[in-house]
């Protein structure tokens, strides 16, 4: 099986689930500490639209950088602010985000891990 990516953050505990069950099925990670080395705008250019997922759906909703930002802020912002801010701060990231060929699932749900690597 051909190595995938996956964006994570080690204080997260959806992340070390994601990265658990990975580990369980056999599933080859190359981790990317996503505070770090937030997704870039061209990845994310390609990221969202793979991932079937509105840019809005990529926000972390319950972690601090989006309580600093507001919630009437991230409403009036633009697609385009968004995006900006996702490559600005990592913490502002749903994660995990989980990259593999032309396939990105954001966030963690058992079921689709399994439907991709089934």
């Amino acid at each position: 099986m051909s190595k995938v990516q996956i964006l994570s953050y080690a204080g997260c505990g959806t992340c070390k689930k994601a990265l658990k069950w990975l580990g369980d099925h056999g599933v080859d990670v190359a981790v990317r500490p996503i505070v770090d080395e937030p997704p870039t705008a061209d990845e994310l250019a390609r990221w969202i639209p793979a991932s079937g997922l509105s840019v809005r759906r990529w926000l972390n909703t319950s972690g601090q950088s989006y309580r600093a930002l507001g919630k009437a802020r991230v409403d009036a912002a633009s697609d385009e602010e968004i995006t900006r801010w996702l490559t600005e701060d990592g913490k502002l990231v749903k994660r995990p985000v989980l990259v593999k060929g032309d396939k990105v699932l954001v966030g963690f749900r058992e079921g689709d891990y399994a439907a991709l690597f089934g």
